[in-house]
């Protein structure tokens, strides 16, 4: 299955040991990623600026997501959906993508819930959507 894992996902997934975390792994190992230029540079943003992380940890961070998932052009969405324009380049990246889910955990998305049929999930739901698409 395709997955896009939001930018706060992601942070939380290399900067806490938890859901996030787990769910990146399980997402590595079982699944397909989508990301795109846009989500790199806004975590590394994040990472550099808020969590203070160094040049190496960045570095590292940015290869294992090059690694690990698949680079996605965003098409840009027809007219705007959310409030905060990130949010929307998060919703091309998954409509460009073809995922089956996006996983965040910013309210402004799970709040919609769905996005041109694609679901939009807390971390915390993803196990039982997973368990349901078998």
């Amino acid at each position: 299955m395709k997955v896009l894992l939001d930018t706060n996902v992601l942070i939380a997934a290399f900067i806490t040991h938890g859901t996030s975390s787990d769910l990146f792994e399980h997402c590595i190992r079982q699944h397909e990623i989508v990301i795109s230029k846009f989500i790199l540079d806004e975590l590394e943003n994040h990472l550099r600026k808020k969590f203070k992380f160094s040049e190496a940890d960045v570095r590292e961070t940015l290869d294992i997501l090059n690694t690990a998932a698949k680079m996605i052009e965003p098409i840009p969405l027809k007219t705007p959906v959310c409030r905060d324009p990130d949010d929307d380049m998060i919703l091309a990246t998954a409509l460009a993508g073809n995922v089956e889910c996006i996983v965040s955990g910013d309210k402004d998305l799970t709040d919609l819930k769905m996005f041109e049929n694609i679901p939009i999930l807390k971390p915390s739901e993803f196990s039982d959507f997973e368990a349901n698409q078998k």
